[in-house]
């Protein structure tokens, strides 16, 4: 998802950006496929805001992830980023785009289980975002000895219960159950053992170097102590 939480709390605007950098720049070995830059994501459309095929964090949040990619590369991995700071302008997109309930281009792809009408309602779309912070990262590891992204057992940004952490198993403990009785997706859907086991290596190293996650998507991670925790930013990705 997105995602946009209604209990974030930044309430002052700028288009300040002296403390932000490249991803790139800084973790030259990082992977990006910016989903709102392009058309395959859950509006089908580019997102306001996004003016180039980069990912954008304040030079904290950065450093941090050069030291979460050092960490995977001696595992054997990439990473892979999909969306890092966005404009307020881009989630301002997101709001308009729920209100219109009849447009549904993408709901196969990411939200085939839910009505429309109820993102707002469950917290899928808010007004505002973390990533607007210019400190949250949503990505995912890619495998270098097979030269494909790993199987986390479902795709960035679904809406659903499938996306928790805690879908099929403990991330406190890192153990997987198989247990998805707490499920609401129609039908019901369960991840593998390996899926899980994927999942926890992206948080284990993305924990291990200032980020915490978010309770319902896997690839979503904010540094903890994030420089700007009132602040949403405007100036465009470009």
């Amino acid at each position: 998802m997105t995602l946009c939480s209604s209990k974030d709390k930044s309430d002052t605007p700028t288009d300040e950006k002296s403390r932000f950098v490249a991803i790139t720049d800084v973790v030259p070995d990082a992977i990006l496929e910016i989903r709102y830059y392009g058309t395959y994501n859950f509006v089908g459309t580019r997102i306001d805001g996004y003016k180039a095929p980069i990912a954008m964090l304040t030079r904290e949040a950065a450093d941090s992830l050069k030291a979460v990619s050092d960490d995977v590369m001696r595992q054997g991995y990439r990473l892979k980023i999909y969306d890092a700071y966005r404009p307020q302008m881009g989630v301002d997109h997101f709001v308009r785009w729920a209100k219109e309930i009849a447009d549904t281009l993408m709901k196969p792809y990411f939200y085939a289980d839910l009505d429309k009408s109820v993102l707002f309602k469950q917290d899928y779309i808010a007004a505002k975002s973390g990533h607007t912070r210019g400190s949250t990262v949503d990505l995912t590891l890619f495998d270098m000895r097979t030269g494909k992204e790993v199987d986390m057992g479902g795709t960035f940004d679904w809406f659903g219960p499938e996306s928790h952490p805690d879908f099929c198993g403990n991330p406190a403990t890192g153990t997987y159950t198989g247990d998805n009785s707490a499920s609401h997706s129609i039908p019901k859907r369960s991840i593998s053992a390996e899926q899980f086991a994927n999942r926890m290596i992206l948080r284990r190293a993305m924990l291990s170097h200032g980020f915490k996650p978010l309770y319902s998507e896997w690839w979503h991670f904010t540094l903890r102590n994030e420089p700007f925790p009132d602040t949403y930013f405007t100036f465009p990705v470009e």
